[in-house]
């Protein structure tokens, strides 16, 4: 992503948040699109466009929007889970974005990665390499990968537009819904009561049995670059503190307000999503780093930022994250058993 395009991505986004009215006058194009999106699926539905079997079990971790509620941190929490089974994870990129297989990486070491525009292409290269089942980021609305499971998360944290494509950041409407075998809520800084609301609304039009709300919690400080002493920091460090807090991600806000509520006053430096760090750009941060207690950044950015920082800058840290399952765990450790059990040698 060039620095103009990602500028104007962010001046979308920035107004989709607002509602504006430049937005509005665009629903007639979100129209469009939605016709578009119907039109597609009903191929699909009446089998007149083909799903490809994948040839292992699979599982598709989607959403209804772009970016912004959590696809990665828990389609590497699914990827974890077939470890803990003894399965070794095949993660599926559609391959947008060179910090996502990166994060895969760090998250889940013993998975095999693809980063690959075509899944089943993807899927073949990661039973090559042993994957004995598949995770799939990003894959809800990629018909053509045939998956036993169906995951979509929905953020109890959006504030905005609820509008199709271009007027909004919807792909889908809740309807969509019918096809997912069950939906997960995330939420960040929304509280129980506004995840539960969220539920709630969706949930009558969910065709799956599961309904789960999982927090995406806060974890510790982890040293990334730069001269630090010590591999991790507590939350409680920064309590008091003034932090730089740099995010190149879907959701900005919700991430700095993470850090607010720990206690933090903070200093946004948000780019937009999947943004290509520049030795320049690591070099900026690094002086207004200069000038705050603590930087602190996420993990899609410290995997492009780490070895571009300059090593006498203040140390750079980033904020981990933890999946804590508040509801529907039970349900949702028996929908993935049952592709565990059919990955299973």
């Amino acid at each position: 992503m060039t620095r103009d395009t990602g500028r104007r991505a962010a001046a979308v986004e920035a107004l989709w948040r607002r509602d504006a009215l430049g937005t509005r006058l665009l629903a007639p194009a979100g129209w469009l699109y939605a016709a578009g999106t119907w039109v597609r699926n009903g191929l699909y539905d009446l089998g007149l466009a083909r799903a490809h079997a994948l040839g292992l079990p699979a599982v598709s971790v989607g959403n209804l929007s772009v970016g912004g509620t959590g696809k990665t941190p828990i389609s590497a929490w699914v990827a974890q889970w077939f470890e803990a089974k003894g399965l070794r994870p095949g993660i599926l990129l559609r391959g947008y974005g060179d910090d996502e297989p990166l994060v895969h990486r760090r998250l889940t070491p013993g998975a095999v990665v693809v980063a690959a525009a075509d899944r089943v292409t993807g899927a073949a290269a990661a039973r090559g390499e042993g994957a004995q089942v598949l995770v799939l980021d990003d894959a809800f609305q990629h018909r053509r990968a045939r998956r036993d499971v169906d995951l979509v998360l929905l953020s109890a944290d959006w504030r905005g537009s609820m509008r199709p494509l271009p007027a909004g950041p919807f792909r889908e409407g809740l309807g969509a819904l019918r096809r997912a075998d069950g939906i997960i809520v995330t939420r960040k800084q929304a509280d129980p009561d506004e995840a539960d609301a969220v539920l709630r609304r969706a949930r009558p039009h969910v065709g799956g049995d599961v309904a789960a709300i999982v927090h995406l919690a806060p974890g510790d400080l982890v040293a990334v670059a730069g001269a630090s002493v010590v591999p991790r920091r507590p939350l409680a460090d920064l309590r008091g503190a003034r932090v730089l807090a740099i995010s190149a991600i879907g959701d900005p806000a919700a991430y700095a307000g993470q850090l607010a509520a720990l206690g933090a006053a903070v200093e946004a430096a948000a780019y937009p999503d999947h943004h290509a760090f520049t030795a320049e750009d690591a070099a900026t941060l690094a002086r207004r780093g200069a000038a705050v207690d603590v930087v602190v950044c996420t993990l899609k950015d410290a995997v492009k930022l780490e070895g571009r920082w300059p090593a006498q800058a203040p140390p750079l840290w980033y904020l981990s994250q933890a999946v804590r399952v508040e509801r529907g765990g039970a349900e949702l450790d028996a929908l993935l058993g049952r592709s565990a059990a059919a990955g299973a040698p």
